[in-house]
């Protein structure tokens, strides 16, 4: 049953070995793992759609040779081969195509296939970034991998900058009662602790279930009538399906419903840790303004 392991583990085991006279890149991922290549990356393969976006945002994207589904920015990743979902890889595909460097997905894909393909001989360079600073780390981290860091040190330095901007525009926000919903059934939200709670954050918004333990919890209506935010903000299944938004119109006493402020955010933009949260967080803080305008 594993013979196309071994066979595969000699194959790329010899053809590493050509390249063992370069000297070394060395990274320290986001398990606080040191990975070390011989050379720079060639061939990449990317296990979610967030780390496929940093991969590209890096410069890198034409050493990208696998993807998983929903890979689907930028536009050019949607032709690469995808190998599976971020939860089922298919390791035979994956690694035929040969690549030196697997970026994997902290806590959303399976450990034992990622464990399997560390086994094989590739490294694995684990990405989560948990903050604004670490999408610019995680993009500096994977332009020196790749030996592009010129094009990673510029795109980190444009989206730390803007995001210190918007930080700076909205220090002084009169604040505003958000909840936010990052899926439907069951019902989810996020805490203060997310990526998305620091963006509610810095947009002056008080998350209704920023004080839960969970990163992110499960709740019911109920909890969200208790809590009666100001306004309700989602993304959905899709970059242009709001209809998340529509169950909410059933409590019209609800603050949120009351005021119409019921608010879609494109997924994509707020719910991937890449340098387009910068834009995902730009248009959450224009949303909460115009909550603030229904006073």
């Amino acid at each position: 049953m594993f013979g196309w392991l071994a066979g595969l583990a000699l194959a790329l085991l010899f053809w590493g070995g050509a390249s063992a006279q370069a000297d070394p890149v060395c990274v320290v991922d986001d398990r606080d793992r040191e990975v070390c290549l011989d050379q720079p990356t060639e061939r990449i393969a990317t296990l979610s759609p967030g780390a496929t976006e940093l991969t590209y945002a890096a410069g890198a994207g034409e050493k990208v040779v696998a993807v998983v589904a929903f890979s689907d920015y930028p536009p050019e990743a949607r032709e690469v081969q995808s190998v599976g979902s971020h939860t089922r890889m298919d390791l035979e595909t994956l690694v035929a195509l040969n690549p030196d460097l697997v970026i994997g997905w902290v806590t959303g894909n399976p450990p034992e296939q990622l464990e399997t393909i560390e086994a094989l001989g590739i490294p694995v360079f684990y990405i989560e970034p948990r903050d604004f600073e670490g999408v610019s780390s995680a993009v500096e981290r994977l332009a020196l991998l790749a030996d592009t860091r010129d094009e990673g040190e510029r795109v980190a330095a444009e989206f730390r900058d803007g995001m210190a901007t918007l930080a700076e525009r909205y220090a002084d926000a009169e604040p505003v009662s958000v909840f936010y919903q990052v899926w439907d059934e069951p019902l989810m939200t996020i805490n203060d602790e997310h990526l998305i709670g620091e963006v509610l954050t810095l947009c002056g918004g008080v998350n209704v279930f920023g004080e839960l333990s969970r990163l992110v919890p499960r709740i019911d209506d109920e909890s969200v009538l208790a809590a009666d935010p100001e306004a309700i903000l989602a993304g959905g299944m899709g970059e242009e399906n709001r209809g998340w938004l529509t169950h909410w119109q059933q409590y019209p006493s609800l603050t949120a419903v009351e005021r119409d402020n019921l608010y879609f955010v494109p997924p994509s933009l707020i719910q991937r840790p890449t340098p387009r949260l910068l834009e995902g967080s730009r248009l959450f803080c224009e949303q909460l303004d115009r909550a603030r305008a229904k006073r």
